[in-house]
């Protein structure tokens, strides 16, 4: 059994990177956690006499000034790159010695080194210097990097070796330095960037990556080390200007809050998780579009499904068999377009048709293949028309179509709009609520587990009725190769589930989905939240029944709405198993 460590008062951590910046923070946040000893390394140099003329004088702009008049009075021509190089040594030697001091205060102990982790004989020398003074070095901090970021077309060798070497052979130098058997604890500040990528960091990404892959390998080797590569994404420091905020907001990326981050990693150094070796904190990096080109392309997409790996379906059965829901081939469909053009989001399905569905018995294909064509495209507003078709061949070599609809991917999706016959006044004409509208007679809703989410008929008419829902939301691992994004095949196919009822209640007939003539999304449908959905009966025929779908919160906000549906009027039979 692994022991699992934990820092003491004894432990001494050597932390690169660790004066200046957010790593300097997260070593503060450490020392008022656990009050030990700490060897801060940073190129930069520092000097506790600082001139006369910058004493007591805390303001940029009044500094600057003094600096000029210094320059002046010896004689030297002041230049802005003279006073900004007077002015950054100043400021970063305070801002060095405002870290030392909070350690000191938190009750730590802490020396500063002006060390290069990329020099290891320098590195060697002044380690064997502090652990004289501090004591033998039981952990290793890794926060130091440098960035060059510019597409990779204009990077250069010495870009490359500017951010490779801080973080790869920064690594290296420092576990040269330092006999891995006594560490007991490593940790790696990694980024965000290393696990999903982002436009002009390649060399930045291949780094991180690098001490991710380190950590686990660290791991193998010396599993009484508590290891851990911190995936960190953007911070809300410096590094991070407003403007570049609005860009984060724009893209749905979070940041991460400096005091929010900096106990985080108080946590995750935490002997609880000594068997974590990587961790992500932050969210996904999500690339900005780029304009479509104007050739029109094809892709073809092939998929193996299987029974085993979509748990889901065993509460999706039709006649005995799982059948796989209309709304999860809209949502494959829907997938595999934004995987195909990242950065966009796919606004509207249209002229949606099953053809045949897909039947997990011995129909079942050995692959499925889904072809998209681009029908159209809006260079200027970032626009695209996808043809989509899923199709299968029979072993016969017969083609067997099963679903088609038009994708339309948009980089900035609608303002959505608000239901405007909204009415969520209680009527009580149907009592049943929750799982009682589910599977307890034969013409109740089919659906199993993983789709009885209705909790109630807020009101129903001959011309409408209205549902409150809330989808809690399944493990990953249920939903299969169906996994919720943008698209949730889970609550559109929820949303549908009125119109069952509807049906039921009115002409004691049972419906299933047959075609759609457009839905859009405007929000993603909300999860272990309530939402609702007003469903407005169209039109009834002996065949069918066809009515609008508004998915919408309390207020009328409109999550999605389906226009145009129709369900294809089945006997209350044919959902029975087949003896």
């Amino acid at each position: 059994m692994t022991t699992k460590t934990a820092i003491t008062p004894a432990s001494v951590l050597v932390v690169s990177g660790g004066a200046k910046g957010i790593t300097a923070k997260c070593t503060i946040k450490l020392a008022q956690q656990y009050p030990c000893k700490f060897i801060l390394l940073g190129r930069s140099k520092f000097s506790t006499d600082e001139p006369e003329f910058a004493r007591n004088c805390d303001d940029e702009a009044a500094l600057k000034k003094r600096i000029m008049e210094y320059l002046q009075a010896t004689g030297e021509k002041p230049t802005p790159m003279s006073v900004k190089a007077i002015y950054n040594q100043i400021s970063s030697s305070r801002e060095i010695q405002a870290t030392l001091t909070a350690i000191h205060q938190a009750g730590g102990q802490a020396e500063y080194l002006n060390a290069d982790v990329t020099n290891l004989q320098e590195l060697q020398q002044k380690l064997t210097q502090a652990t004289a003074k501090l004591g033998r070095i039981t952990g290793i901090i890794h926060g130091a990097g440098n960035l060059a970021d510019k597409l990779i077309e204009k990077k250069t060798e010495e870009d490359f070796e500017k951010v490779y070497t801080a973080k790869v052979q920064g690594l290296e130098n420092l576990l040269n330095c330092i006999p891995p058997h006594q560490l007991e604890h490593l940790i790696l500040f990694s980024s965000v960037t290393g696990f999903y990528g982002n436009i002009g960091q390649a060399d930045y990404a291949i780094a991180n990556e690098i001490l991710n892959k380190s950590a686990h390998l660290f791991k193998q080797q010396h599993p009484h080390c508590h290891v851990v590569a911190i995936n960190w994404g953007g911070w809300d420091s410096g590094m991070v200007t407003p403007q570049l905020k609005k860009e984060f907001a724009r893209r749905g990326i979070d940041i991460i809050p400096v005091e929010s981050g900096t106990q985080m990693l108080v946590n995750e150094v935490h002997p609880t998780y000594h068997d974590t070796t990587q961790v992500v904190i932050g969210s996904p990096l999500k690339l900005p579009p780029l304009p479509p080109e104007t050739e029109l392309k094809n892709y073809r997409i092939r998929r193996k499904l299987t029974l085993e790996n979509n748990p889901f379906l065993f509460d999706h059965v039709i006649a005995g068999n799982p059948v796989l829901p209309a709304t999860c081939a809209v949502s494959w469909m829907s997938d595999v377009c934004e995987k195909l053009y990242p950065g966009y989001k796919a606004f509207s399905s249209t002229d949606f048709r099953i053809l045949k569905g897909i039947t997990f018995n011995e129909t079942l294909a050995p692959e499925y293949i889904l072809d998209i064509q681009e029908v159209a495209i809006n260079v200027d507003n970032y626009e695209l028309d996808l043809s989509c078709k899923i199709w299968s061949q029979t072993p016969e070599g017969k083609t067997v179509y099963h679903f088609s609809t038009q994708i339309k991917l948009l980089k900035d999706i609608p303002p959505a709009p608000i239901y405007p016959r909204l009415n969520l006044t209680p009527d009580n004409i149907i009592t049943k609520t929750g799982k009682e509208l589910y599977q307890t007679s034969d013409d109740a809703l089919f659906h199993g587990a993983a789709f009885q989410q209705i909790r109630r008929v807020i009101n129903i008419t001959p011309e409408k009725i209205t549902t409150e829902c809330i989808w809690e939301g399944i493990d990953k691992k249920i939903q299969g190769q169906y996994p919720t994004f943008w698209v949730n095949g889970f609550t559109t196919d929820l949303s549908t589930h009125g119109l069952w009822i509807w049906l039921n209640h009115f002409h004691q007939e049972i419906c299933l989905p047959g075609q759609s003539s457009k839905y859009e999304q405007f929000a993603r449908t909300p999860i272990n939240t309530p939402f609702y959905v007003s469903c407005e009966v169209t039109q009834k025929t002996p065949a069918t029944a066809a009515a609008d779908f508004y998915v919408h919160d309390e207020k009328g906000k409109i999550y999605s709405q389906f226009i145009g549906t129709k369900g294809i009027i089945i006997p209350t039979k044919m959902m029975k198993a087949k003896k």
